[in-house]
């Protein structure tokens, strides 16, 4: 563990002491609701939404950031984490979601901003807290945000972008385009160390890894008003990319003497696009009932073909290996929903959700070897994969029922029951159909103590989205050795038991916010690696259900101004959280902890703003506390380490409200490692081939952004 625990605890009760008095237009309704109006920001000359967000205690990251993420779970229902709504709306949309828009909602269109902390059926999205971006009227006129930037690579590679957007209203119609190019290079230096199981030397490997990519991004979001009391929205994005990586490798093996070096090169050309189309329509009746109607369907289509050479002496290249995969996956929603008041200070709020996912994957060997060779093998020699052309689709169907409510002025209850019924289809070189139902109860109880005190306790039971990818033959970048992953196609979805006890104390006077939780996570037919080996054949593993386990930790979060030292426009960011998990592993037999499930993590930043100056800074440290992060595999076994990230960035603003920004992401050239140690046959044989040190640097990248509205 490379942080102690201690400076998360000495902060929060250092900065405990540290209420006194700070000015803040900032009020709490009675449905704990905290309105921020747009004279909170005025002093830190906010450019955009985000800027706002930023400023807001307990939100904002110290270095910036989205609140919240991106909905990359099952369907439109999911509640959990945070948030956004705009103008008290959804944005219907996984890509193309509210998040992505507040860095182009320019500042003087926002006329305050809600924290939800509360349920209601009026509410479009449930959440631990929801965010509501709420937009004056006078968009009659349009206005523009715009960016310019640069980024540099540590490997000297300079890659430039920029982001436009226009937005306004005419009449009833308001919307919002935009377009951008975000530069996306990456580089990756790394070395690898490796010895026999007698600890004799074996190899020595020196890579560089490099990535061009820029992504082209265009989005379109509409509103409409047709009536006061209805309305409908459309948004539409559309986004591609190469995503090409170049490898260079060089080889010495160390056991013979003297040792001998060779190098490998490999080129993997890939285009990637995805786009989407989303909407809703909603009808409030004059019994104040509400009706409302919401779809999404998208595509994301990924192609990329391994090349590797090796490279010989007098500099000709040998093709050796060429992995083609070519996969498209395609989504549509319709959720259907309708809310109405029961008795005094309850709702309910019913409907259904239909889906249909499909993944068509397609997949090509080649190598060097005897036999007649293939032009669509990359001139080489192919080889049978097995499940390389597959089709997964699954057809999923959810009546749903929610109900909130409010017992008293203090105490709220939002329950919900979801029915899931779905069919999982494959077709092409494996033909599998399996039926599955599920019933997803959920509770969420919320008491405030008194104003600013809020205490939480829930229980949600979900059903994870399948990655499809895991039901098809895939390539492997994770193991140099290997060229392809086998597919699993008796899958089936991992359910989950969340019980979450929670608090939040929001200092007075907006000095900060202090919460923590402390949670039990029951898992059901967890997804991690099992044994697919046939009879006879060789040893082979994929991704499989491998049983139940269960999760558990807590984590303690501080956000507070600096009142203490009298800056109050210093703001230190605590976060820290320990966790573990237990689950039998199915190739020892032993109980472990889940794969790739860190101990916990412990982040430490600070944001200062210096108004008379408009300029503002900040630094962020975040740490994971290592130690028994492993993979277990059929034939090896993978540990991970590495050292803390820090970002750090520098922001003017102009008086004309153009903003200059410099940016260091991972500051320190951090450097992450993993330790692979690989046996003879399976891992239970207990018989060590080799062990693998790799370690690569997460490397610096330095960027310039200016941006601003006109």
């Amino acid at each position: 563990m490379r942080a102690s625990v201690f400076p998360s605890a000495i902060l929060t009760l250092t900065l405990l002491g540290s209420i006194s008095s700070l000015h803040a237009q900032q009020t709490t309704d009675e449905n704990s609701t905290v309105v921020y109006g747009a004279d909170y920001f005025e002093q830190w000359s906010p450019v955009t939404a985000q800027d706002m967000i930023n400023r807001i205690p307990g939100i904002g990251a110290p270095t910036g950031g989205n609140f919240g993420g991106r909905n990359s779970g099952r369907g439109l229902g999911g509640g959990g984490g945070d948030q956004i709504l705009i103008n008290g709306k959804r944005v219907a949309g996984k890509e193309n979601e509210a998040n992505a828009q507040l860095q182009r909602i320019s500042a003087d269109k926002v006329r305050h901003i809600e924290l939800i902390r509360g349920t209601s059926a009026e509410l479009d999205v449930r959440g631990d807290q929801i965010l509501n971006i709420v937009l004056t009227e006078e968009l009659s006129s349009r206005s523009y945000s715009y960016e310019i930037n640069t980024d540099r690579y540590m490997d000297d590679h300079v890659q430039p972008g920029g982001k436009f957007a226009v937005n306004g209203k005419q009449g009833n119609l308001t919307y919002l385009l935009s377009a951008e190019a975000e530069p996306r290079h990456d580089y990756r230096p790394s070395q690898e160390f490796s010895v026999l199981g007698d600890f004799s030397p074996n190899d020595q490997i020196r890579e560089e890894r490099s990535r061009d990519q820029t992504t082209y991004t265009y989005a379109a979001n509409i509103a409409y008003d047709i009536t006061p009391s209805s309305s409908a929205r459309l948004n539409v994005l559309y986004s591609d990319y190469d995503n090409t990586w170049d490898i260079d490798r060089a080889i010495t093996d160390l056991t013979v003497s003297p040792a001998v070096a060779r190098v490998e090169r490999e080129e993997t050309p890939g285009e990637n696009s995805n786009w989407e189309v989303a909407g809703d329509y909603e009808i409030r009746f004059q019994n104040d009932h509400r009706f409302k109607i919401l779809f999404i369907t998208n595509e994301r289509s990924q192609l990329s073909q391994r090349n590797r050479y090796q490279v010989m002496p007098d500099g000709s290249e040998d093709k050796n290996l060429y992995v083609r995969s070519d996969t498209t996956e395609q989504e549509k929603i319709v959720r259907t929903s309708y809310s109405m008041g029961l008795l005094e200070g309850q709702d309910v709020e019913f409907g259904i959700e239909g889906a249909q996912t499909t993944l068509d994957s397609a997949l090509r060997l080649g190598v060097a070897g005897t036999g007649a060779i293939s032009d669509q093998h990359g001139g080489l020699v192919p080889v049978r994969v097995n499940n390389a052309n597959s089709t997964v689709e699954e057809m999923r169907y959810e009546p749903f029922l929610v109900h909130n409510w409010q017992i008293n002025p203090r105490l709220t209850l939002e329950s919900s029951v979801i029915y899931e019924a779905s069919e999982i289809t494959q077709t092409g070189d494996v033909f599998n159909q399996r039926d599955f139902s599920f019933v997803k109860p959920k509770f969420d109880l919320r008491f405030d103590l008194r104003p600013g005190v809020q205490l939480r306790a829930s229980a949600t039971k979900s059903v994870r989205q399948l990655s499809f990818s895991d039901f098809v033959a895939s390539s492997d970048d994770r193991d140099d050795d290997a060229s392809t992953m086998a597919g699993n196609a008796n899958l089936r979805q991992e359910q989950v038991w969340n019980f979450n006890v929670s608090g939040e104390y929001r200092l007075p006077d907006d000095l900060g916010v202090i919460d923590g939780n402390v949670f039990y996570m029951e898992h059901y037919d967890v997804i991690e690696r099992i044994d697919i080996t046939r009879p006879g054949g060789s040893i082979q593993s994929a991704n499989g259900n491998i049983g139940d386990g269960n999760m558990w930790g807590m984590a303690i979060n501080a956000s507070i101004r600096m009142n203490i030292i009298n800056m109050p426009n210093l703001m230190i960011t605590s976060r820290f959280n320990v966790k573990d998990s237990e689950i039998t592993d199915p190739f020892l037999g032993i109980t472990r902890r889940f794969q790739n499930y860190d101990r916990g993590r412990f982040q430490l930043g600070f944001r200062h703003d210096v108004p008379q100056l408009r300029m503002n800074y900040g630094l962020n440290w975040n740490n994971r506390l290592d130690g028994n992060i492993k993979r277990y595999d059929v034939d090896n076994i993978e540990s991970t380490y590495g050292d803390p990230n820090v970002t750090a960035f520098l922001e003017f603003v102009t008086r004309n409200n153009v903003r200059v920004r410099f940016d260091a992401r991972n500051a320190t050239n951090n450097e992450q490692c993993r330790i692979r140690t690989r046996y003879d046959g399976r891992i239970s044989s207990g018989v060590v081939r080799e062990i693998e040190n790799y370690c690569f640097d997460a490397a610096r990248v330095v960027s310039i952004k200016i941006n601003g509205t006109f």
